[in-house]
């Protein structure tokens, strides 16, 4: 039945609240991986449905029903509801393309405009130091020819102490080290897919943030420390003006919500790998992986009945 194609269109919804329990419950770097794998396969399903929700429309072209040798109509379920179905996938899919391409853009024009910014700048250890009043630091990622670099400005090296600097500068090498900007990337493409996915960003930002707050945590070896940096250099950030939009792939150590990555680092070292939040979001790509085999299946035994063979076992 078509609907077995809708499901999954659907199934992203429930990705949200589950992400945000996930992300408060479970340790915040095996919360990202999940997150972000889960946003990423939803969002293959989807594109995946709406390519073969499109099909009973686009055979309606003479061309590409000779293409495909179909010797009568594709019987895709009610007439009414697939071809209704597959106008609305081809208006999505549209939508969809427009959203990447105008993100992506975006996005590459903020990257690029970043990299000026630090471009023949003097780099130390893998940082480098803007002569900008307005406290700011984040990870640059490097491009396809160039590694990452800490980005700090001498506001951020004022606001705080010799101890929250480096606990500061730990928190951006971690995003580096481990390669925060690629989970940040997915989860930007997997949010242009679908409006459901585009409030998991978020959560994947929070769980990206956390992470590095945790390894920067046991670096300096204090918690309090590490809390104390965030706080004041989220603090020093609030009392500026805002500086020039950072791209998203660019993670900063006052992105998110701050008090809630406080309260954290102030409560005990996180352990717990599993919540039933986590096994959710495992059922809920499974059941539109599920869906969505057995919805192009229907239809691709549907395509042989039009060209005249068997449906195939």
């Amino acid at each position: 039945m078509i609907a077995l194609l809708l499901i999954p269109l659907l199934l992203p919804w429930a990705l949200p609240p589950l992400a945000r329990r996930t992300v408060e419950r479970v340790r915040p770097d095996i919360a990202l991986v999940a997150i972000t794998g889960a946003a990423a396969a939803l969002a293959v399903g989807v594109v995946a449905c709406l390519g073969v929700l499109l099909l009973p429309l686009a055979v309606r072209v003479p061309q590409l029903a000779a293409l495909l040798h179909l010797l009568q109509p594709l019987q895709a379920g009610p007439t009414a509801l697939a071809f209704t179905a597959s106008a609305v996938a081809a208006g999505a899919i549209v939508v969809t393309l427009v959203a990447v391409a105008r993100g992506a853009v975006a996005e590459a024009g903020r990257l690029r405009a970043a990299r000026r910014r630090v471009a023949g700048l003097p780099e130390v250890g893998g940082m480098c130091v803007l002569d900008d009043d307005r406290p700011d630091a984040f990870a640059l990622p490097g491009g396809p020819r160039g590694t990452g670099r800490i980005v700090v400005t001498a506001g951020m090296l004022r606001a705080l102490d010799i101890h929250e600097r480096e606990a500061l500068l730990g928190h951006e090498r971690a995003h580096l080290a481990a390669r925060h900007h690629l989970f940040l990337a997915v989860a930007a493409l997997a949010g242009w897919c679908h409006p459901a996915l585009a409030a998991v960003v978020p959560h994947v930002s929070f769980a990206v943030e956390r992470a590095a707050d945790e390894t920067a945590a046991r670096a300096c070896g204090d918690r309090r420390l590490a809390a104390r940096a965030v706080g004041r250099a989220a603090l020093a950030v609030s009392a500026r003006p805002a500086g020039p939009e950072l791209p998203v792939l660019a993670a900063g150590g006052t992105t998110g919500p701050v008090p809630a990555r406080v309260r954290a680092l102030l409560a005990q070292t996180p352990v717990r790998r599993v919540a039933p939040a986590l096994l959710a979001m495992i059922l809920l790509c499974s059941a539109a992986g599920v869906s969505s085999a057995a919805g192009a299946v229907w239809l691709h035994r549907g395509v042989e009945i039009a060209q005249g063979e068997h449906p195939s076992d």
